[in-house]
């Protein structure tokens, strides 16, 4: 692009500055800028207030970025640029300036784009809510142009972690307040940690927004990005888990010091206890006291192939669970 500006300006300048504006409009939108960060910009490129009125409210900013006040109505207002939810304008006396209609025009597409993208996060809260009939989520995707049967995964972040260009919205689960982004494309790129949900119909929306928030919640900092689908069926396992009233056998484990969690966890993966032993640096025989006293307190055989299900079942949902209230709660790999 600035090969091209260049290019066009050396034959017309005036052109070459239109680009300009263009293409420092498109930075801010692409950069998900809000009302103020455009208007400081619109006032920055045309050297005068620049001033907007959105749902009946008014703001201005002047060409040091400064925050005005509301204006009286009488201040000039030229040129100026309807709208869906207002205008946008610059309050310049006298003639324009060679790139004020440009630079207006620019301001109001992308306040449009403001408008698109709240109503993209609305339509998309009520798209992925369980809570909803599937008439009302179908009627909402729509506005988002996606029919039933499109293909569409969400995908789950943090609420700062937002991919510019891609309807979001924000919302309170049973893990706080997560962000939840929609991808139809598979190409979405993946800011920090995400949770991917699986891939579904978009009449089933609600579906992949869960295994997003569960696979958010299952990833670390050596796997920033959990896909809900591989879990395969422990997904069902997962979903049907309450945090706060976590089974036994995650009590369990939550209520083990971090050395005995190390040592269960190498039991149940180790071949054989003298593997295990070798493996922790320990003798065999103390090793074997160990896996008495932990099968006493589990209730369970770790090392059983039952007991391997329960345990492999339980630390899954142990990552899913806050810690137990109390003096164990900064203790073992439970504690957060």
């Amino acid at each position: 692009m600035h090969e091209l500006i260049g290019r066009i300006s050396a034959l017309d300048p005036q052109a070459g500055e239109a680009l300009k504006v263009v293409s420092y409009f498109d930075t801010l939108i692409t950069g998900d800028v809000g009302l103020d960060g455009l208007l400081r910009g619109a006032a920055a490129l045309s050297g005068t207030v620049a001033g907007a009125e959105r749902h009946s409210r008014t703001s201005r900013r002047d060409p040091k970025g400064r925050l005005l006040d509301g204006g009286t109505g009488r201040e000039p207002r030229f040129p100026v640029r309807p709208c869906s939810s207002g205008s946008v304008w610059l309050e310049r006396e006298g003639a324009a300036h060679a790139n004020d209609v440009m630079i207006v025009e620019r301001l109001a597409f992308a306040v449009e784009l403001l408008e698109l993208r709240r109503d993209a996060g609305g339509a998309l809260e009520i798209g992925i809510d369980a809570a909803r009939t599937v008439n009302d989520r179908t009627t909402a995707l729509a506005r988002l142009r996606l029919d039933a049967g499109t293909r569409i995964r969400l995908i789950a972040t943090s609420v700062d972690e937002r991919v510019p260009g891609t309807p979001s919205a924000v919302l309170p689960t049973r893990y706080g307040i997560l962000r939840a982004t929609l991808d139809t494309t598979g190409n979405v790129p993946l800011p920090g940690r995400a949770g991917l949900g699986p891939w579904v119909r978009a009449d089933r929306a609600p579906a992949s927004w869960d295994g997003a928030i569960i696979a958010l919640r299952l990833t670390a900092a050596s796997t920033p990005t959990v896909d809900a689908t591989d879990l395969g069926a422990m997904l069902m396992l997962a979903q049907a888990h309450d945090p706060h009233a976590p089974h036994d056998d995650v009590r369990a484990l939550l209520r083990l010091d971090a050395r005995s969690a190390t040592v269960l966890r190498v039991l149940v993966e180790a071949d054989s206890v003298r593997a295990a032993a070798a493996e922790l640096g320990m003798h065999h025989s103390t090793l074997q006291a160990r896996h008495e006293a932990l099968t006493r307190d589990l209730g369970y055989d770790p090392r059983t192939t039952t007991g391997r299900m329960r345990y492999i079942a339980a630390a899954l949902l142990q990552r899913l669970t806050d810690p137990v209230p109390g003096p164990i709660s900064g203790q073992g790999p439970g504690a957060r």
